[in-house]
């Protein structure tokens, strides 16, 4: 989470109307397309990717960069993925193409490629990954994108999509459909087709293969991810980051079919029995302590409670809460899907007393008898009640240096128990101390090897995951559930 910018009055209503509509938090389309290149031009044979970069190419490469948390400095794992692609390119069809490999410093689990050679990965995509194999078969599709013309062909349709958003502006002079149209547009363009998909599966699977790479590294690895896709549905109950990145089991569903269709790719260049280069233990290696999870310097969350060491405060929950950290707020939800919850910041002008703020009409229904003003762990506040047809709201505004929080919860029924749990989650909101700032520490992959009476169970069980532990152990080593640790294998478990 990072404090947000001014925001006019029309957005924060429509923000907050998504937010709760039909119990999912503020569900909106992905803040950036990863293969959207604005003014992109096509590759020409070069000495390097950087230096053909035009100054649109550049500027495109550090917004998206930016978009995902800047990059990740690791050389040992920025060395392998490198490693990686330059056995691709050699047997590829393009082996002329220069790549140059960007490690992307977010959790989300996110590939792609720019026109010019620019490949991105995440770290949150090279978490789930098990060896080289599967990272080969990523890399080659995104790689498959570029040699095909993918992305530039829906470049060409996105320049469509701005001319249809400008002419519904002008017709009916009203800038907002036109956005609206524009962004739906986008979302209907945030994917490749499903043959463009299905083609650069078989030209990755391909260019795996003649690397000398295990193909099936792609079955596994979209197995992988199904499961950590219904993982991340069943914890997080459908929230979606309004401006957050697009993620790749969005734009890459791994569906059955898909599946048992790059199955059918890979049998065309090798057995099951004789698969090819996995390279798991040098990947494993690789990975050892990487981020894993939020970092620190963005906020994270340990359960119920919501810290940002670098902007200074923390607060905590209601009891059954799950939470999710996003670059524009905390979002939160019940079990049950009936409560949520949303925190972020706002600025207020000094001179508006919070009290005046919660009144002004950003959120409609406001009843103005319940607004009042008090104090928070000695940060000036006020709250206030709003309804609406399907959900109500306790609101909070807290001023907190030159920034006011907003912690919003909704309810389909707000009962005066569920108010008063909502308040005392509230007062949880406090500054964060120096020795809590300086003590804090990242999850990370740490590579454990099988003792002979290890269980998935017990490696599980030194995870610092908060819920989930062993789903989240077997997602992470691609292991099934009843699967049995091999004595003396190299694992993957969450720490600090």
């Amino acid at each position: 989470m990072t404090v947000a910018g001014g925001v006019s009055r029309a957005g924060r209503a429509l923000a907050l109307a998504g937010l709760f509509a039909l119990g999912l938090l503020l569900a909106g389309c992905a803040g950036l397309e990863p293969a959207r290149q604005a003014e992109l031009a096509q590759p020409q044979a070069a000495p390097s990717v950087e230096d053909t970069m035009t100054p649109a190419q550049r500027k495109e490469h550090e917004r998206l960069v930016a978009s995902y948390g800047g990059a990740y400095n690791d050389p040992k794992l920025q060395a392998e993925v490198q490693h990686i692609v330059t056995r691709l390119v050699a047997a590829s069809e393009r082996p002329d193409q220069k790549y140059r490999v960007t490690i992307l410093n977010s959790p989300a689990i996110n590939a792609f490629a720019l026109p010019n050679g620019s490949l991105y990965v995440t770290r949150g995509l090279l978490a789930l990954a098990s060896d080289n194999a599967e990272i080969a078969s990523v890399l080659a599709h995104e790689m498959a994108h570029v040699i095909a013309n993918h992305a530039a062909t829906r470049e060409d349709q996105m320049k469509q999509a701005v001319l249809v958003s400008r002419v519904i502006s002008d017709v009916v002079n009203d800038p907002d459909l036109g956005a609206l149209a524009l962004a739906r547009s986008r979302m209907s363009l945030a994917s490749f087709s499903r043959a463009q998909e299905l083609e650069a599966d078989a030209i990755g699977v391909g260019i795996s293969a003649r690397a000398g790479f295990d193909p099936y590294g792609a079955e596994r690895f979209l197995t992988t991810m199904g499961k950590q896709s219904s993982l991340k549905t069943a914890s997080t109950m459908g929230q979606t980051g309004a401006g957050e990145p697009a993620d790749f089991l969005a734009s890459h569903p791994a569906t059955p079919e898909r599946i048992s269709i790059v199955m059918a790719n890979a049998r065309e260049y090798a057995s099951p029995a004789k698969p090819g280069e996995r390279d798991r233990g040098e990947y494993l290696a690789a990975i050892d302590g990487l981020v894993y999870g939020d970092d620190p310097k963005e906020g994270f969350i340990r359960g119920r409670r919501f810290f940002h060491p670098k902007l200074g405060f923390t607060f905590s929950a209601p009891e059954g809460f799950a939470l999710e950290n996003t670059s524009q707020a905390v979002l939160g939800a019940s079990a049950s899907g009936r409560e949520a919850l949303r925190l972020d910041a706002v600025r207020v002008p000094g001179d508006q007393s919070l009290a005046q703020y919660l009144s002004s009409g950003w959120i409609e229904g406001v009843e103005v008898s319940s607004v009042e003003s008090l104090v928070l762990n000695g940060f000036p506040a006020a709250t206030a009640v709003a309804r609406g047809e399907q959900w109500s709201f306790r609101m909070f505004a807290i001023r907190f240096g030159s920034d006011v929080y907003r912690l919003i919860f909704a309810a389909r029924e707000l009962t005066p128990a569920l108010d008063q749990s909502f308040r005392q989650a509230a007062e949880t909101f406090r500054r964060v101390s120096i020795e809590e700032a300086e003590n804090v520490k990242p999850l990370r992959i740490r590579i454990v090897t099988a003792g002979i009476t290890d269980t998935p169970e017990k490696l599980a069980a030194r995870m610092d995951t908060q819920d989930k532990g062993l789903e989240r152990f077997l997602i992470l080593n691609g292991l099934d559930r009843g699967a049995k640790l091999a004595y003396g294998e190299k694992y993957k478990i969450v720490a600090e």
